[in-house]
C-alpha cells in the first residue's frame, strides 16, 4: 500500500513516461535514454508522487510489442530513476514477464490497462510481486477498442468487472488495500461513456471497495469538444483531473505535472477556506 506523502494536496499525481515511437500524445519523445531520464527526474521535481514508465501504445490502432523488447525499453530506465530519485515507480504493462522485470529494477507498483486479463498468471504474478496493482477497464483491446463500442449501462457493466477483477486479484493473494481501480477513459469508450463515468468516479470507487486511479490526460474526447490537437489540451486535462480530485480519486495520471500539482494545490486551498 503506498504510504508516500502527497506532494500536491489531494490525490497522488502519477506522471506519464512513455517510452514508445507511437503513442498518441508524445510518441517518439522519450525514446532516447538520456532524455526519457531527465523527463522522469523533472517531473519528480515539479510534483510527482509516481512515475509510470511504459514501454508499448496502448492508443487505438496500437500494434503489439513483444515482451523483450517491453523490458529493454523499461527495466533499465526503471533502474536508472531508482539510482537518482526515491519518487515511487510504476510499470504500465498487460505482461507479467515485463512487470517481474521492472520490479526487480525498482518498480512497486504495476498498472494493468488488462486488469490482469492478459495471461492465466498475472494475479498469481501479481501476488507474487507484493506491489500496488492498478486494475483497469477496456472494451476489447487497443487495436480495435475504438471500433464503435457499445454498452446497456457504461458505469454498472465497468462496475461491476471493476468489482469482480479487484476479487479475483484479491483470491490470487493480492491484499485488498494494494488494489487499485481505473475505470479506463478512452479504452473503448465514446466520449458521451466517458462522461458518464466521470460522474459516476465517486459511486465507483464506493461500490467496488478499491482506490481510485483517474486517467484522462490529453484524451480524445477533449480535442472533439474543441478539436484540440493532443498536445493543446492542458486546460481539458485540469478539469478533468479536478473533477476525478473532487469525487474522491485517490490518484490522476498525467502528462502536465507541474500543472496538475499546482491545480490541485489551489483546489486544496479553496476546499480549505
Amino acid at each position: 500500500m503506498l504510504s508516500l506523502p502527497r506532494i500536491s494536496g489531494g490525490p497522488y499525481v502519477m506522471g506519464v513516461l512513455n517510452l514508445t515511437p507511437d503513442s498518441f500524445s508524445d510518441g517518439g519523445k522519450w525514446v532516447d535514454a538520456d532524455a526519457a531520464l531527465a523527463h522522469a527526474l523533472a517531473m519528480a521535481q515539479a510534483g510527482a508522487d509516481i512515475i509510470d514508465v511504459g514501454g508499448e501504445s496502448t492508443r487505438p490502432g496500437a500494434d503489439a510489442v513483444s515482451a523483450e523488447e517491453e523490458t529493454t525499453r523499461t527495466a533499465p530506465l526503471i533502474e536508472a530513476i531508482r539510482a537518482r530519485s526515491n519518487v515511487a515507480l510504476s510499470i504500465d504493462t498487460m505482461k507479467p514477464d515485463v512487470a517481474r522485470a521492472a520490479f526487480e529494477a525498482g518498480a512497486a507498483i504495476w498498472n494493468d490497462v488488462t486488469a490482469l486479463t492478459f495471461s492465466p498468471d498475472a494475479p498469481a504474478t501479481a501476488a507474487e510481486l507484493g506491489g500496488d496493482v492498478i486494475l483497469m477497464h477496456m472494451k476489447g483491446e487497443p487495436r480495435t477498442m475504438q471500433d464503435d463500442p457499445r454498452y446497456d449501462d457504461v458505469v454498472t457493466e465497468v462496475t461491476e468487472y471493476l468489482k469482480a477483477r479487484a476479487a479475483i486479484a484479491e483470491a490470487a493473494g493480492v491484499a485488498r488495500e494494494k488494489i487499485w481501480i481505473d475505470p479506463g477513459i478512452g479504452f473503448g469508450k465514446t466520449s458521451a461513456h466517458n462522461f458518464a463515468l466521470m460522474r459516476a468516479l465517486g459511486k465507483m470507487k464506493t461500490e467496488t471497495g478499491c482506490k481510485l486511479l483517474f486517467g484522462a490526460s490529453r484524451k480524445s474526447f477533449i480535442g472533439r469538444l474543441d478539436k484540440a490537437p493532443a498536445d493543446r489540451r492542458l486546460g481539458g486535462s485540469l478539469a478533468a483531473a479536478l473533477l476525478a480530485a473532487q469525487a474522491g480519486a485517490d490518484m490522476v495520471r498525467v502528462h502536465d505535472v507541474a500543472e496538475t500539482a499546482q491545480a490541485l494545490k489551489v483546489w486544496r486551498a479553496m476546499a480549505d477556506v
